[in-house]
Order: structure tokens, then C-alpha cells, then sequence
């Protein structure tokens, strides 16, 4: 396996955990950073389409694939940006951002990996 595939497998375990703990317990995870309880579906929502892209990300991995490892990069440095602009409008606190950095992070990541396995070529 490709270090760039890998680093989107890392990730799609860090989505599948995410995932699972909001649609089984989503106040656990919202208590954790000082959010209020959510009595309605959508965070439950929400963690069903984080398993869903972490099964995306984990064929993707799986299957070396390439096309999709790179926009998976431009998707995820995208949500520091959103999430940035949700908390800049007041639509969301601060704390969001730990989400960001986290796909920021591991986008970065996987993006070093492509570069430093392109030049290998």
C-alpha cells in the first residue's frame, strides 16, 4: 500500500469512529468539546455520512486510487474553510475548527505523500 493510500485509510478510520459515535451517541461527542445535547436527527445524519465517505475513503485506499486520493485532498483542506466561515458568521462555535485542522492535517499529509511518491516516478 502507497503511503498516500494509507494516510486515507488512517482517515477513514478517524471517519468511521467519528461516524459511529454520532449516530450511536452524539451527545457523548458534542459533551466532549462543551457543545449542547442535539435532540434532533441531524447529527445522527451527519455521522451516517461520515461512515459513508469513510467507506468511500477506505475502497479508495484499498484500491490505490490515485484520481480519488488526490481530490479527496481538495475536499478536505476545503472544510477548514467552511468551518471557518461558519464560525466567522457566528452559525457555529469555535470549536468546530478542531474538526477542520483535523482534515487539514490529514490532508497535508496525504498530499506530501503524493508528491514525494510522484517524484519517485
Amino acid at each position: 500500500m502507497s503511503k498516500s493510500a494509507f494516510s486515507l485509510k488512517v482517515f477513514a478510520a478517524y471517519l468511521f469512529l467519528v461516524g459511529t459515535v454520532l449516530v450511536v451517541d452524539p451527545n457523548f461527542l458534542l459533551g466532549l468539546f462543551g457543545l449542547p445535547d442535539a435532540q434532533e436527527v441531524w447529527v445522527r445524519v451527519v455521522g451516517m455520512l461520515a461512515l459513508i465517505l469513510g467507506y468511500y475513503y477506505s475502497v479508495a485506499a484499498k484500491h490505490e486510487l490515485t484520481s480519488f486520493i488526490r481530490a479527496s485532498v481538495v475536499g478536505r483542506c476545503s472544510v477548514i474553510l467552511f468551518f471557518s466561515t461558519f464560525v466567522l458568521f457566528e452559525w457555529a462555535p469555535p470549536v468546530l475548527l478542531i474538526f477542520g485542522v483535523i482534515d487539514l492535517v490529514a490532508a497535508i499529509w496525504t498530499a506530501l505523500c503524493l508528491k514525494v511518491e510522484a517524484a519517485a516516478v
